[in-house]
């Protein structure tokens, strides 16, 4: 792709992003649906005017990275201790449920296998995929609603990101099956060292960073040096410690979320985010869709797929909330925020093509799955949310 190719399809992109978020918006749905929408129209599945690309789809992943860098610096620190154990338990929940019923699903598709058999290889890995929860699109969708801070909003956001980290070990436990060589202990390790180290270099950086800031209050390094940081630390946690890179990002923004310029650094980011790279990732999952070239053997296992990693989530995280103490829609509302899929569901996916446990012809279905959740769970929450008085929306 030259320059000029991709200059056009930057332009393509942005404009309809925004023309179709507005439009969304106007239709009292959040923008981020839209965006995605956009992209399935301009994409190939319909107009065509642009296709994926390694450039599209590395300014997609900056984009992920400061939406997940500034859904740390948002958070509250004492909300986010308030719900720690909470999303933990709602988070495994997220995970077993879904793994559950995914590997059920195919099995009653393709029969049921004994242990250790190729099609209970790839039976286990459909469930895997069906783990991963994509917390940038409900972090989005939460921030539009103004309910991303609160204990609610705190409480899905955690889950979600202990959500992906548990769904990265499962990933490397199942892969390990056809791999007994595999350092499964090694990866609990190395993310056990991540966090640890996470929080001993939080510490020193915030101290530097809270200097700083009382000395030069309000100038532009101080964002600069952030946006650094978390491209570092994203760097960091997924080259040397195994953990998805949006993990990082989201600990960096935590790490300077109690600055009194945290503030400051927000509006810098949402302006990168808002105009260039935010359109560019929600743009690229329709992007990475073609239905026409939806494989008419697998439709109806494709729609049981959606139905079953839609529900499960629902259900799992839902029922886990209410048994918690969430009460009323609140409860509906963690597991419709639990059910979106995206990037780590792709980053599955395809670790399962490498590894011989999934075959290409099942990946429509993840990107079908992505599609829908992407797009039905801004509209569901945006709907459960209406329904509560202003006092008492993001309530347990």
């Amino acid at each position: 792709m030259d320059t000029l190719d991709i200059l056009r399809q930057l332009a393509i992109i942005i404009v309809a992003a925004k023309f179709f978020g507005l439009l969304a918006r106007k239709c009292k749905a959040p923008q981020v649906a839209g965006e995605i929408i956009a992209g399935l129209l301009i994409g190939p599945s319909l107009f065509n005017l642009v296709e994926p690309s390694d450039f599209l789809a590395g300014m997609a992943e900056i984009g992920v990275i400061i939406l997940m860098f500034t859904a740390g610096l948002e958070t509250n620190i004492s909300d986010l201790k308030k719900t720690g154990v909470k999303a933990t338990i709602i988070a495994c929940t997220g995970v077993f449920t879904p793994l559950l019923c995914g590997t059920l699903l195919y099995m009653a598709f393709y029969g049921f296998s004994a242990i250790g058999t190729e099609t209970f290889y790839r039976a286990i890995f459909i469930g895997t995929i069906l783990t991963a929860t994509s917390v940038s699109i409900t972090v989005q969708t939460l921030r539009e609603l103004g309910k991303l801070q609160g204990e609610l909003g705190q409480t899905i956001m955690s889950a979600a990101i202990i959500d992906d980290v548990i769904g990265i070990i499962v990933l490397t436990v199942v892969i390990g099956f056809k791999k007994p060589d595999a350092d499964v202990t090694g990866v609990l390790l190395r993310t056990l060292a991540f966090f640890a180290l996470a929080i001993v270099l939080g510490i020193i950086i915030y101290k530097v960073f809270k200097w700083y800031d009382n000395k030069h209050p309000h100038t532009r390094r101080i964002p600069i040096i952030g946006i650094a940081m978390a491209f570092a630390l994203s760097y960091v946690a997924d080259k040397y410690f195994g953990v998805a890179d949006i993990t990082g990002a989201y600990v960096a923004g935590v790490i300077l979320c109690s600055l009194q310029d945290s503030e400051y650094i927000t509006q810098k980011m949402d302006i990168n985010s808002y105009i260039i790279f935010g359109p560019v990732f929600f743009c690229s999952i329709g992007l990475q869709t073609n239905v026409r070239t939806l494989d008419m053997t697998i439709l109806w296992f494709s729609l049981a797929f959606v139905a079953v990693g839609l529900l499960s989530k629902v259900v799992g995280c839902g029922l886990t909330a209410r048994v918690l103490g969430y009460k009323g829609h609140n409860a509906l509302k963690v597991g419709c925020g639990m059910m979106t899929r995206g990037e780590v569901a792709l980053i599955v996916a395809q670790r399962g093509l490498k590894a011989d446990m999934l075959e290409p012809a099942y990946f429509t279905a993840v990107i079908l799955l992505i599609i829908v959740s992407s797009i039905l769970t801004p509209l569901l929450l945006k709907a459960l949310y209406a329904k509560d008085p202003p006092e008492e929306a993001g309530q347990a």
